[in-house]
């Protein structure tokens, strides 16, 4: 019984693996079509958001029935519970992908990305694929130094977030109200996907450590 058990915990783990590789295909996908204007590619990134969620609902189910056969306890618990809360973060993260993708749509033809900040969300686009292909390095190897690269990292989205705020609302923005909302939004895609990928690091971090740290990370 304790063979199938540490088995179905090295499932969980697997799993987590597969879907934040998944998660990190949408992102980079998402954020080359929204640079581009590529209307094909967002539809793939669209149509592909439906396979994370089913990976996602199964990992949540596997989860749930460790939970009730096995009853785990300590550490075997922290674990299970863990990988409920780090596949709703990847979930989230699988979304925030489709919404990027989804204003390259709307916009289609136009460009979504407002004139003036085409470094900067080419940029940020960066960062989120660098920390989702980090995250997914973190989960199969849990090599905590990565999660120090990944909380550097997710600073420099918080300051390019910041900056976009500071471009559309300075005195010298000439955008359109749908020009300010695209970038608006899509800012905060790109923010709050570093923010997931962090909440999943730190949570990775405590289950190799013991240690929690607070990095005043939200979850919404």
């Amino acid at each position: 019984m304790r063979e199938v058990f540490h088995q179905s915990l090295e499932d969980v783990q697997g799993r987590l693996v597969e879907i934040s590789e998944l998660v990190a295909i949408a992102i980079e996908k998402a954020t080359q079509a929204f640079g581009s204007s590529d209307v094909s590619l967002a539809e793939e990134v669209i149509d592909a958001d439906s396979i994370i969620d089913d990976k996602a609902v199964a990992l949540d189910e596997l989860a749930i029935e460790i939970l009730a056969r096995q009853q785990p306890v300590a550490r075997d618990l922290r674990i299970v519970v863990s990988a409920l809360r780090m596949s709703a973060s990847l979930e989230r993260m699988g979304d925030i992908a489709e919404h990027i993708a989804q204003l390259t749509r709307y916009r289609f033809p136009e460009r979504a990305i407002p004139k003036g900040l085409k470094s900067t969300f080419t940029s940020m686009g960066q960062i989120d694929v660098q920390m989702a292909q980090m995250l997914t390095e973190l989960l199969r190897t849990q090599d905590v130094s990565i999660a120090e690269e990944l909380r550097n990292l997710d600073d420099q989205l918080d300051d390019l977030h910041v900056s976009v705020f500071e471009k559309v609302l300075g005195e010298n923005w000439q955008g359109e109200a749908m020009a300010t909302v695209d970038a608006t939004l899509a800012s905060r895609y790109h923010e709050r996907f570093g923010d997931h990928a962090e909440s999943v690091a730190k949570k990775v971090v405590y289950l190799a450590t013991g240690d929690w740290v607070d990095t005043n990370v939200g979850t919404a």
